[in-house]
């Protein structure tokens, strides 16, 4: 496992997941699957780019306004990626009553009343729960929880086979189980954010309590579980939409717990 071809997957999750731009050669399909494991990487990115954005906001308008510009701001960077999969899989499992429906309805580039409802009762919460915490708690909040939900959801690659129609697949190389030794190196990104916060933000990390990030970790591992049982049951396995619903739910997840102590 040579760095440079670590850097060169960072590279293939980058262009992924997100709209920035990736000068790649000799691209091999192979490295998208094997990308995965540095998706929490790229939320890494993502999350100290919203989370730059968000502060810099604050400085002159009120932590609404922040939020709001701050999950604009992950939207168009992202290319709204994982929004959409939330909305496709609140479309297909909420009109679908088989598995074979449901993954007809999630392949209709249309936009359902139950994708809609999805996507704003989850921008309203994400908007709602950021605005509610101290500007550095939110600062904080949107590093970590862009990059442990991408770990979180990638961990039903590994638990989960792939349930969708394969030659119908997106993605056609990420139609392919993770192992558990590929999902653990990937969470080598949240033990970098471990220790690297509280050396460049230790007054930020002080102020949040044990307690938020017990709940925080234990809303984000319901989210995860639920997900993972309803994607089981209803379609036999993940799928790339599924997977984009998760990393929004637990993404909100974690808000809700590290905002916990402030609501009310």
């Amino acid at each position: 496992m040579s760095v440079k071809h670590e850097w060169r997957l960072l590279q293939v999750a980058t262009q992924f997941l997100t709209r920035i731009p990736v000068k790649m050669d000799n691209y091999q399909p192979d490295w998208l699957h094997q990308s995965s494991r540095h998706f929490s990487g790229v939320g890494l990115l993502v999350g100290m780019l919203c989370a730059a954005v968000f502060w810099a906001v604050s400085l002159g308008f009120p932590p609404l306004v922040a939020a709001i510009a701050s999950t604009t701001f992950g939207i168009k960077l992202t290319g709204a990626f994982h929004e959409d999969g939330l909305a496709d899989t609140c479309d297909g499992l909420g009109g679908g009553l088989t598995r074979e429906r449901s993954l007809t309805i999630m392949k209709d580039s249309r936009l359902g009343t139950y994708g809609t409802l999805g996507l704003v009762c989850a921008l309203l919460l994400k908007v709602s729960l950021l605005a509610a915490m101290p500007v550095m708690t939110a600062v904080v909040a949107l590093i970590v929880a862009h990059s442990a939900s991408r770990l979180l959801c990638t961990s039903l690659i590994v638990l989960l086979p792939y349930g969708g129609e394969i030659e119908h697949a997106k993605a056609k190389p990420m139609a392919q189980q993770m192992t558990f030794r590929q999902w653990l190196a990937s969470a080598l990104w949240l033990i970098l954010i471990g220790l690297l916060l509280p050396l460049l933000l230790p007054q930020a990390m002080h102020s949040i309590s044990l307690k938020q990030w017990v709940l925080a970790l234990i809303f984000a591992l319901l989210g995860v579980t639920h997900m993972y049982r309803l994607l089981k049951r209803r379609l036999q396995g993940y799928t790339g939409d599924g997977l984009g619903a998760t990393q929004q739910i637990t993404e909100i997840a974690i808000y809700a717990g590290l905002a916990a102590n402030f609501t009310g």
